[in-house]
């Protein structure tokens, strides 16, 4: 077996179910706020192309995707981020994967390099577990960076010296859990260092259209690359997926762009790892990349639930309405695994600890006494749900 392979630790929720073991739920509905698994109806239109097109089966699909879905996807992107020449970028800037999990993972196989004498991988913390399990399996070391509410400054604090030692950057912009967004003059920062210390920036966007439509939509890498002269998009890599912004997180698709020389070692990788995206998936994916309505009946759900939760959480916990994505991040005058238990036992709501999506650095968890709630239930369930831990607090 590989030795790597004894460094991953458990995932969040296997902790969740070791915390969780032998205590009886309240006699009450269940309410999941834990798992961050969009239900919002999925677009009808998208789920009639995937069967109007299920006899693509019949035939391999090709590891870069097809021209339709490649294109679809360039005007995308230069529609949303202000970006150049969608013809180019279709063409050697942008390769499909099956959803945004499989590829974060990937991409540290295909382009760390173990010999080297640097071989930290900076990524955020709390952070998604995959990026650690992907620098620990390709042999190299991670090395966190605490996130908060202000995006900005968790960037402007790291030091030269840990730039300087990094091969690989994590950024997850929107934040996850914290729903921070980085402006665009912190991008062209972190763009100016990876190209002073020649380093590659993989950012996870995958919130990105999940924003409060008050505070507007987020900057992205390649548009921050983008406006400062970086039209090869050199040290740059983006992250996007059709999960949360199309309710589709089924058809695992996805999309990587950005790097030129990077995106053709990456198709040369994927070739021999053989995850092509099957054909059904690619005209239905090409289909839901060229819709924006309900893109945006999408976002109008989740503020309305934002606005609703917030009215009832906000006068017995320290919490803030985050500029995107779909979690709250309150913090607690409890701690979090004990909170945790209490929600399950007293009212049968199901959270996450913030200290699992964390690890500790100095001594400090920076999730600890938080908790990470998935504001994807139905508006109703999400309601009683915050009644319900309003509950507890006051207990």
């Amino acid at each position: 077996m590989n030795p790597e392979l004894a460094l991953l630790q458990p995932y969040p929720f296997e902790k969740l179910r070791v915390l969780l073991n032998g205590i009886t739920p309240a006699d009450k509905s269940y309410i999941a706020l834990s798992v961050g698994e969009p239900k919002h109806d999925a677009p009808q239109f998208v789920l009639d192309a995937l069967v109007e097109n299920l006899r693509g089966v019949q035939n391999y699909p090709s590891t870069k995707g097809s021209e339709d879905l490649r294109q679809s996807i360039a005007n995308w992107l230069c529609h949303r981020f202000e970006l150049g020449n969608a013809e180019q970028l279709a063409s050697a800037h942008i390769l499909p994967v099956n959803g945004t999990r499989e590829a974060l993972f990937a991409i540290a196989q295909c382009v760390l390099d173990r010999t080297a004498k640097h071989k930290d991988v900076l990524m955020p913390n709390p952070f998604y577990q995959i990026y650690e399990g992907a620098v620990l399996l390709a042999g190299c070391k991670p090395a966190f960076y605490n996130i908060s509410s202000d995006g900005d400054a968790d960037i402007n604090n790291i030091t030269d010296e840990q730039f300087a030692s990094c091969q690989l950057f994590y950024l997850c912009n929107p934040g996850n859990p914290t729903g921070s967004v980085l402006s665009q003059s912190a991008l062209t920062r972190l763009i100016e260092k990876a190209q002073q210390h020649n380093f590659v920036i993989v950012s996870d966007e995958c919130y990105s259209e999940i924003y409060r439509e008050s505070a507007g939509a987020p900057t992205g890498l390649l548009q921050a690359a983008h406006a400062m002269g970086n039209t090869t998009y050199k040290h740059c890599l983006v992250f996007h997926s059709l999960s949360k912004r199309s309710n589709l997180p089924g058809m695992r698709s996805g999309f990587i762009a950005g790097d030129e020389v990077i995106v053709s070692q990456f198709l040369q990788y994927r070739t021999y790892h053989g995850c092509s995206m099957a054909p059904p998936v690619q005209h239905a994916s090409a289909v839901a990349w060229r819709d924006e309505q309900h893109v945006q009946e999408n976002r109008l759900a989740y503020d309305q639930k934002y606005n609703a939760v917030l009215k009832l959480l906000a006068p017995v916990m320290q919490v803030e309405k985050p500029d995107a994505g779909f979690y709250l991040w309150p913090s607690l005058p409890i701690n979090d695994t004990e909170f945790t238990q209490k929600a399950l036992s007293e009212e049968n709501v199901a959270l996450v600890p913030g200290s699992y999506l964390g690890r500790e650095v100095n001594g400090i968890n920076p999730g600890a006494n938080h908790v990470r709630l998935a504001l994807v239930a139905k508006m109703d369930e999400c309601i009683e749900a915050a009644h319900r831990l309003v509950k507890i607090l006051e207990r």
